[in-house]
């Protein structure tokens, strides 16, 4: 049955056998859960590798005497080499296995981080905008291996009816990334500052620590992480989704036709964008604002619970989002991305009128922010790719949909910069309100969509 039977009208009252997910073995679930869950802390140290940047940026603008617009230029430089890299890496991984993708990626990761960190303790003081936004692109280019090879080899792993879930585990993933970054980070950044002062020498360890982590969890990988169940010794499932029963390789035809040309994807593409310049508009400038407006230093108390409720929102926001897609709406993901557009809205706007010199409850409202936000990425980058690109092509989805959400992510590096410039912090939420909305009004042109099958 294909999509568009589906996206209009009622959804059929009757199911396949493929529509109904498997009863899996106590054995598989186990060796599963012994894939994704050193996968996921991979995926969080990515995280840390990737936003200890958001940690110090302000910093790095104080001591060098930049303004947000030309530290933002350093973050779009990142995001737009981002945005270029997925496109291509998610077809690479879907040819070369997700496995061999991340490892690959881990290696890079690590490998710039390093290159940062020494930079910074050889005391680092001249062209730091071009050097930094170079060092940037390349560690981006190295992260955008990350998404696409997890949703890659969890899509092998996973029934369509149990992928709502999985997109709250991928939101969990990106929760406890941010931890390591905002928390974990925070803390070394402010130990560094208070043993070194303000400068190069304390913002080493900001990267030198990631570095450390990925190359230790490149090893664990390595020793267990396996592309397919068959892989482990098990057999391969049928998963259900668009590509069920064709296990040809995904050639770029294949991938322009089912995944680029697919009505679904392009509209998801659209709602991803928006997606994009909500999360990282937010996530970009959340500290500089708490240091700013409300005078809150970094590794104190309030980024300490800033941290946290944004580790928490995430997990709750991506496990609410899987299992009402799942239980509530028959694994159809746009009605539960449609309410959780309309929480980004109230919560991003009471966000904005938050009184001055009331901290905590701006931590508050950034935590619930983020929890819808990251229960849209999770389902719609995490889950929905795996379903309308299918085991087959769910790498090509992930990266296309994650490439459109960073070609948005980049306009909030120099372009929200230079309005905070102009406008200062009272146009920061108005800027991201109107991407929210349109994330929930295209939600409605795919409102029953749910994935066809090339066979059965």
């Amino acid at each position: 049955m294909s999509w568009e039977a589906k996206a209009v009208g009622k959804a059929p009252a009757v199911e396949s056998a493929l529509d109904v997910a498997p009863d899996h073995a106590p054995a598989f679930r186990a060796r599963r859960a012994h894939n994704w869950i050193p996968l996921g802390i991979m995926y969080a140290a990515f995280y840390m590798g990737r936003y200890n940047f958001n940690v110090v940026k302000g910093d790095i603008g104080a001591y060098y005497h930049l303004d947000k617009a030309q530290v933002g230029a350093i973050a779009t430089a990142g995001f737009w080499t981002y945005a270029m890299s997925v496109i291509v890496n998610g077809p690479l991984a879907d040819r070369i296995g997700g496995r061999k993708s991340i490892l690959i990626g881990a290696v890079g990761v690590a490998l710039m981080n390093t290159l940062v960190g020494v930079f910074f303790l050889s005391g680092w003081t001249t062209s730091l905008v071009v050097g930094m936004s170079c060092f940037y692109a390349l560690t981006m280019y190295f992260q955008s291996f990350g998404a696409v090879s997890v949703v890659k080899i969890n899509a092998a792993w996973f029934h369509v009816r149990e992928r709502g879930l999985l997109g709250g585990v991928f939101a969990i993933l990106i929760g406890l990334g941010y931890w390591l970054a905002f928390f974990v980070g925070g803390a070394i950044f402010k130990w560094s500052k208070a043993k070194w002062g303000l400068g190069p020498m304390a913002f080493a360890p900001v990267y030198l620590v990631p570095a450390v982590a990925t190359a230790i969890m490149f090893v664990v990988l390595y020793l267990r992480v396996r592309d397919k169940p068959s892989d482990a010794g098990f057999d391969d499932i049928q998963t259900g989704d668009a590509s069920s029963g064709d296990d040809k390789p995904a050639d770029l035809s294949y991938v322009f036709r089912k995944v680029v040309m697919h009505p679904v994807i392009r509209v998801i593409m659209a709602a991803e964008f928006c997606t994009g310049f909500v999360r990282q508009g937010l996530l970009l400038y959340m500290t500089e604002f708490l240091v700013e407006v409300h005078l809150q230093p970094v590794g104190n108390s309030v980024h300490f619970w800033t941290a946290n409720g944004i580790t928490i929102g995430g997990i709750v926001g991506g496990i609410t989002c899987g299992l009402l897609s799942d239980r509530i709406f028959q694994s159809r993901r746009p009605p539960v991305a449609f309410i959780f557009y309309l929480g980004q809205i109230v919560c991003i706007f009471l966000l904005g009128r938050v009184p001055v010199g009331s901290p905590i409850l701006a931590a508050l409202m950034i935590g619930l922010s983020c929890m819808f936000i990251f229960g849209v990425h999770g389902m719609l980058s995490g889950t929905a790719s795996a379903d309308f690109g299918g085991k087959k092509a769910a790498a090509s989805a992930a990266g296309i949909l994650d490439g459109v959400q960073y070609v948005a992510s980049g306009l909030t590096g120099f372009g929200l910069g230079w309005v905070l410039k102009k406008y200062h912090w009272e146009a920061w939420t108005w800027s991201l309100i109107p991407f929210a909305a349109m994330g929930a009004v295209l939600m409605l042109f795919v409102w029953n969509a749910k994935p066809g099958r090339t066979a059965h």
